[in-house]
């Protein structure tokens, strides 16, 4: 059975060139980064290089970039680092109402800790309330951090908006993204965003799982999550992870970063032909916005729980999710935030492309949904 794999926005298949990278780095150049000795300074050599390729990326200086074990470390580092370093000027930190779980989840153990958190309300496109958002900045305000993309429904939010609201209305805060979905899959340049913190990571562009990089600019002040040795400046101590750090370079250099628009196009041409397929069939709902990230089309199939349909396509080799892979199928808070009813929550899908994706994945998809609405919802239909 052929693999239709949809579920880009949880994990992206490592690319040959990031595979061998972290190969050559494990069996060759093995040294420790921190070792004096010559082996250690070519693997030093290879890590400043990937941290140069990342800097690169996104038109910063290669000291603005700290290696991280990937996104979830990365926003940590920001909500619990800035709210700590900060604290002497105010208690209030902003973040959206549908953040990816590692800052929704740490916004909340602030709120424990004694701090004044404000979740900001989204429209019903997904997309971040301005006067609302607005009136929550006040002088106490210290941190605001709002996603680039969301991760389930590919919502853009107005990013270099709310950075100058913020720097506006409280310049002595700091204003974060979590870019972890846009990052490789649109322009993004944390200077004329606005960003003074940006979190990325590697596998969602095909680099390999644990590895990430928090931008820092120069200037910000953030307290460290874990103490130890003299690495990265302090921040983020401990041994690199030379072979992961390198794959992450050698999966912007070779596989995204130099015809980023080539696959823009390919992208928005394959997303077209899902939804004039997904919109023909009935009952079926997009949620996802209609200026959407190409990559991601959240749906809803009527009648049929997310967790039925998902293990149905699953057997035709189509593989989507339910909602944020870090949810591990519970109910998405994100739809909620957005309004949706609870049938609508409840039946949600997230199809999420690659640019190793064609239109036979989306063949496959179309054919297994009308398989399951045709043979699921009489299952599920309950007795008269």
């Amino acid at each position: 059975m052929n693999i239709h794999y949809l579920d880009n926005s949880a994990t992206t298949q490592v690319c040959k060139e990031a595979a061998d990278a972290a190969y050559r780095m494990m069996r060759e150049n093995y040294g420790n980064p921190s070792s004096l000795h010559k082996i250690g300074i070519q693997a030093e050599k290879a890590v400043e290089e990937a941290r140069g390729i990342i800097a690169d990326s996104l038109s910063v200086q290669p000291k603005t970039i700290c290696f991280t074990s990937g996104g979830t470390e990365a926003n940590n580092t920001v909500l619990f680092g800035a709210a700590q370093a900060l604290k002497r000027r105010g208690d209030r930190v902003i973040v959206s109402a549908i953040e990816h779980s590692s800052v929704y989840e740490s916004a909340k153990r602030l709120s424990e800790l004694g701090y004044d958190v404000q979740f900001a309300p989204v429209t019903e496109q997904g997309i971040v309330d301005i006067d609302v958002f607005k009136a929550l900045l006040t002088d106490k305000t210290i941190l605001v951090s709002i996603m680039t993309v969301n991760n389930e429904t590919g919502a853009v939010q107005p990013i270099e908006r709310i950075a100058k609201l913020v720097h506006k209305n409280c310049p002595e805060a700091l204003f974060h993204t979590d870019a972890v979905q846009a990052y490789g899959k649109m322009p993004i340049r944390p200077k004329k965003l606005g960003a003074d913190l940006m979190s990325v990571s590697a596998h969602k562009i095909h680099g390999a799982k644990g590895c990430g990089a928090l931008y820092i600019r120069d200037g910000a002040r953030i307290l460290p999550l874990l103490y130890g040795g003299e690495q990265q400046k302090k921040l983020r101590p401990g041994t690199e992870s030379a072979p992961l750090i390198a794959a992450f370079g050698a999966a912007a250099a070779a596989a995204v970063f130099p015809d980023l628009s080539h696959h823009t196009d390919q992208i928005k041409e394959l997303n077209r032909y899902a939804l004039d397929q997904l919109q023909a069939i009935d009952g079926i709902s997009v949620n996802s916005p209609i200026d959407a990230l190409p990559y991601i089309i959240n749906i809803s199939v009527a009648g049929i729980r997310s967790e039925t349909m998902l293990h149905h396509l699953e057997e035709k080799g189509v593989y989507v999710s339910s909602s944020s892979a870090c949810a591990k199928g519970k109910r998405s808070y994100v739809l909620e935030a957005m309004g949706l009813p609870d049938d609508r929550i409840d039946s949600s899908l997230r199809i999420s492309f690659s640019r190793y994706n064609t239109t036979e994945d989306i063949d496959a998809l179309i054919e297994g949904l009308k398989s399951g609405i045709a043979t699921l919802q009489k299952k599920q239909k309950p007795s008269p």
